[in-house]
């Protein structure tokens, strides 16, 4: 038996949860601390946030720098491969405002 390969559906296995979409959107305008990032997303857990942002790690979206500093600074920024997601994310940005302004 032969797997199917479908572009979108292994999209959707990498980007498709609640919260990576979020995370990826927000990094569209720059490099982010840790502690700003998960502020805008409010509803996001510690928990959560950390897994998330450890798969888009892991998948190569994003880029994590830990800077040695007292307290320490952690930033997030996109990669080349996450930031082809950029018209894609925003395309999704628009449909939802054009749909839920009214």
């Amino acid at each position: 038996m032969s797997k199917i390969f479908c572009p979108l559906h292994l999209t959707m296995q990498i980007i498709g949860t609640k919260w990576k979409p979020l995370v990826l959107f927000h990094l569209l305008d720059g490099p982010l601390r840790s502690g700003i990032l998960q502020k805008k997303i409010p509803e996001i857990s510690i928990k959560m946030f950390t897994q998330t942002v450890r798969e888009l790690e892991r998948d190569g979206l994003i880029q994590r720098t830990v800077y040695p500093e007292v307290p320490p600074r952690v930033d997030y920024t996109l990669t080349p491969e996450g930031q082809s997601l950029d018209s894609i994310l925003k395309s999704l940005d628009t449909w939802g405002r054009e749909r839920f302004s009214s």
